[in-house]
């Protein structure tokens, strides 16, 4: 089945390693929306971003994508080393909006994965809009709402793969280490959703909230297998104060 935003995403990333302008020419929106504080909005901002591209040597490793409707986001590793979750909607076969978030790769892993290895296989697509409804739920109900003894519910207890650099596996690796950071006054709250997507048995949730203090976006991809979470990838970002943006379009 041809899935031709899909491959667009992926051409744009590619694009990117190289300051290929042509393709920005060719399928980014005139009216492109920049989500992202440090890069201008519409397309001609973005030709002279890929002005700097050239001289920067980017690489990157597209781990995994999710697209559902108009929407592709991929989950990449990229020079630097960092790792990267980029969202990009589609109108009429073009980009029109892109976010993203980004953080350093960190090597050391309390779990002992890395930022980005793991499953990859898109599966279940009869289940999307399902396991949709139980990433709304377990991130209104549980991360953002509080309800943690609700929490237990939406794993199968310890079978839990975790790829945030701070947690152990399992369900007791997550309290545990939400415990930890509790004692050490390292708030991580939930604030508000603003987006939820999907494509089969991989789930992606974008939210603003707090973490050590800072005001953050988290960008959260979690793999469901029977109807439980059973592995989890994210990406944090400080959010930096509106008077340092290039655009006004907000971060969400």
């Amino acid at each position: 089945m041809v899935k031709p935003n899909r491959e667009k995403a992926i051409a744009f990333l590619k694009s990117s390693e190289i300051g290929d302008k042509e393709f920005v020419k060719k399928w980014i929106s005139e009216n492109y929306t920049s989500h992202y504080p440090s890069i201008k909005t519409g397309r001609e901002a973005l030709l002279e971003f890929y002005d700097q591209l050239k001289d920067m040597d980017i690489k990157l490793e597209i781990k995994r994508i999710i697209e559902d409707g108009n929407y592709v986001a991929l989950h990449s590793g990229y020079t630097g080393p960092m790792v990267v979750i980029d969202i990009f909607r589609f109108d009429d076969g073009k980009i029109v909006d892109h976010w993203a978030n980004t953080q350093n790769s960190v090597e050391e892993t309390v779990s002992g994965h890395t930022m980005l290895d793991g499953s990859t296989q898109i599966k279940d697509l009869d289940k999307t809009a399902e396991n949709k409804a139980l990433l709304k739920e377990l991130v209104e109900d549980v991360f953002i709402g509080g309800d943690y003894d609700k929490m237990s519910s939406f794993f199968d207890d310890d079978n839990y793969i975790q790829h945030n650099p701070r947690f152990a596996d399992g369900l007791s690796g997550l309290v545990k280490g939400l415990e930890e950071m509790a004692k050490k006054g390292m708030e991580m709250k939930f604030i508000k959703n603003y987006m939820i997507l999907g494509e089969g048995n991989f789930v992606l949730s974008v939210n603003e909230g707090f973490y050590n203090g800072e005001h953050v976006s988290f960008f959260d991809i979690f793999r469901i297998e029977n109807s439980k979470f059973v592995e989890h990838w994210d990406v944090i970002e400080p959010i930096v104060p509106s008077e340092k943006w290039k655009n006004q379009n907000g971060k969400f």
